[in-house]
C-alpha cells in the first residue's frame, strides 16, 4: 500500500530484492515513504506483511529535523497498516524488532533497505481450490 498523501506521486508495487531508500516526495507535503534507489521519484508500495532489511540500524526522525535521529537496535522490519478507517491519518508503518510500531513518514531519510519477502497470497482460501485440490477432494 502507499499512504493516502502519496496519491499525487507515481507508484509501483514492491518486488523481492528491491533496493529501497527512505525519502520524501516533492508532490506530497511532510510524507515519507520508500522509493527505488535507482528511481527516487517513484514511490514503492509495500503490501502488509512485507519484510525488509536495512543496511544499518533503523533510524527514526525524533522531531522532523528539530532533534537528532533515534537509532533502533535492529535492521529488520515488517510493513503493516495502522489507523484503519481514518482517511486523514497516515497508514503506512513498520513493526520494529523492539515491538515498536513506527509510521514510515517518521523514518529518517536516506536509509537503504532490501525487500526480503512479500506476504503470502491468499491463493488457497475456501472456495478457491485449484483443479488439483478439487480432484484430491473428489477422489
Amino acid at each position: 500500500m502507499c499512504d493516502y498523501s502519496l496519491h499525487n506521486v507515481a507508484t509501483r508495487p514492491a518486488k523481492v530484492g528491491d533496493r529501497l531508500v527512505s525519502t520524501s516526495f516533492p508532490a506530497s507535503s511532510f510524507t515519507r515513504g520508500f522509493a527505488a534507489v535507482e528511481a527516487r521519484d517513484v514511490a514503492v508500495c509495500l503490501a502488509p506483511g512485507t519484510e525488509i532489511a536495512f543496511d544499518r540500524d533503523i533510524e527514526v526522525d525524533a522531531g522532523f529535523g528539530f532533534f537528532p535521529n533515534r537509532k533502533v537496535n535492529g535492521r529488520v522490519a515488517r510493513f503493516r497498516q495502522v489507523n484503519p478507517g481514518r482517511a486523514n491519518l497516515h497508514h503506512d508503518a513498520l513493526d520494529l524488532p523492539n515491538g515498536e510500531v513506527v509510521l514510515l513518514t517518521r523514518l529518517a531519510e536516506g536509509q537503504i533497505a532490501t525487500v526480503l519477502q512479500l506476504p503470502a497470497s491468499p491463493a488457497h482460501t475456501a472456495g478457491h481450490e485449484t483443479q488439483h485440490e478439487r480432484e484430491k477432494i473428489s477422489a
